[in-house]
């Protein structure tokens, strides 16, 4: 996950989904939550589409409308994670450039996984969100 540690303290920097960070310690929780999300984004991102690495990346950003930037210290490992778990399948092709590209791709596994995945987030966000809009008292 983007060189970051769970447990150590971090200088300002920005994590693998491109939120700054301000010398915060990441704990294990945190980076496996970031690790998920990064997961279910790439899930999204390839339930619209095959598309190699950096299309992954660039779709990521585009549909988060430059919010979101994957690094691809972050991004290779979470698509051999996803691959090694039966989520996402590769091909070599041709990029839009006509370079050899593996090309991602969702398996229909994957596509389960992912629509429970989506509606665990969708409960989870919105506890979240509860919790944030509470005024104080």
């Amino acid at each position: 996950m983007s060189g970051l540690t769970p447990g150590r303290a971090l200088p300002q920097t920005v994590d693998c989904l491109g939120i700054a960070r301000e010398g915060r310690t990441l704990g294990r929780d945190k980076a496996e939550l970031l690790q998920g999300t990064l997961d279910l984004l790439i899930l999204k991102t390839l339930a619209l589409g095959p598309l190699h690495g950096w299309g992954v990346s660039r779709r990521i950003r585009e549909l988060s409308r430059d919010v979101l930037e994957i690094n691809q210290g972050s991004l290779y490992p979470a698509l051999y994670r996803l691959e090694d778990r039966g989520l996402i399948a590769s091909s070599w092709g041709a990029s839009e450039e006509g370079r050899k590209v593996k090309v991602y791709r969702l398996t229909p596994r994957g596509r389960k996984v992912f629509a429970a995945e989506k509606d665990e987030w969708a409960t989870f966000s919105t506890a979240v969100n509860e919790i944030l809009q509470t005024p104080a008292r």
